[in-house]
Formats: C-alpha cells, sequence, structure tokens
C-alpha cells in the first residue's frame, strides 16, 4: 500500500493507506478493536535500516485479516512480521487515489455513535483523501489546538489535525495543494470526531 495518514495518537501512531492495486484504504491497527500502532510496529526496512513509515512511501505488510468496525471498516490486523519499504509516489501522482464523496460524513466535526450502530448513518469508508478549497491552518486556544478550516463540496469544516507535519506546514500555506486525508476516530463519550490525519 502507499502510505496516506501517519498521525500520532497517545504516542502512538495511526496508519494509513490505498492499495495500490484496487486504491482500496487499509488502515493497519494493532489490535482486533483498532489499537493505534507502536513506533516498532509502525516502521519498515529499507536498505539503510529501519525507520518509522512516512507517507507517500510505499510499503508491504502482511496482515493476520480483516477486522471491520462499525465506524472503521477498512481495519486490517497486523501479523507482527517486518514492513518492506519498497519506494516512494510524487505528491504529483496523489490525484490517481482521491476519492469524491458528496460530503465528509455529513455537516459538522462529529459523527453520533448511536446513529452508526443503528445504521441510520452508513459509513462504507471511515477514511477520505479529497481536494479541498480555501485551505487555512490556524491554531487555537493559545496554540494547543491545531486545526483546519476549509470548504468541501459546498459544506464548511474546520477540523482538529493530527499531523506531526503540521507546525512547518502552517508557515508554509501557500504552497499546500489543498488535499486532506480525513479520518473518522473512535467512539469517544458517544460521537466519532473527524479528524485532518494528513495534509498535502
Amino acid at each position: 500500500m502507499v502510505v496516506l495518514a501517519n498521525s500520532i495518537k497517545k504516542r502512538h501512531r495511526c496508519v494509513a493507506g490505498k492499495c495500490l492495486e484496487t486504491k482500496k484504504w487499509i488502515r493497519p491497527v494493532g489490535s482486533p478493536l483498532g489499537a493505534e500502532l507502536t513506533a516498532i510496529q509502525s516502521s519498515a526496512r529499507n536498505p539503510y535500516g529501519i525507520y518509522p513509515v512516512k507517507t507517500l512511501q510505499k510499503v508491504n505488510i502482511s496482515f493476520k485479516g480483516e477486522f471491520p468496525l462499525e465506524h472503521q471498516p477498512e481495519n486490517r490486523l497486523v501479523d507482527g512480521s517486518e514492513w518492506q519499504q519498497r519506494y516512494n509516489v510524487s505528491k504529483d501522482e496523489l490525484s490517481q487515489f482521491l476519492d469524491n464523496p458528496d460530503s465528509l460524513w455529513g455537516q459538522g466535526r462529529r459523527v453520533n455513535y448511536g446513529d452508526i450502530q443503528r445504521k441510520w448513518v452508513q459509513v462504507e469508508q471511515s477514511l477520505y483523501l479529497v481536494q479541498v478549497d480555501n485551505l487555512m491552518l490556524y491554531t487555537a486556544e493559545s496554540g494547543s489546538k491545531r486545526k483546519a478550516a476549509f470548504s468541501y463540496n459546498g459544506f464548511d469544516y474546520d477540523l482538529p489535525v493530527t499531523s506531526p507535519n503540521f507546525d512547518d506546514l502552517v508557515y508554509k500555506q501557500d504552497g499546500l495543494m489543498g488535499i486532506l486525508c480525513i479520518s473518522l476516530g473512535e467512539n469517544f463519550q458517544g460521537n466519532c470526531y473527524k479528524i485532518v490525519a494528513a495534509i498535502y
């Protein structure tokens, strides 16, 4: 798969990407319940050693199987074997991996988990790579919260960012492509929050 998101959560990693053959999303997880990956689990070997994976890298990963959740159907459990890096894709190639949903699971910044359980909201995929408009990165609440405001398909969004390179990108916004990886997070106090997991 090609890695399209590699964000930090609770000192662990949330990695996601698309299969190079099918273009379908894969979310490697550390347990059947969707646990984050450790730094070791999310590292790959290349000719120079073993390093944490980065976005746009192609990696070979082995899995024990698929363990879909209602809010994250792409989850696959890693089998503990070493990941192998196989070159990279360029940013110019990102367009072939774009998704085109009508919206990002509706309006607003969260989806009620009960609505997902009752099938009132159908989560066919919990990850999107989308081209957005009017992207603005900023920090809120005395710089403690990283945020991204943008428009997509006529809807306005203002979402938290977990991408580890946010601090560098916030000062280089003129050079951004306006492509975001949006992830639907785990159930937290009855809601699944929408998160910007990668910025291009």
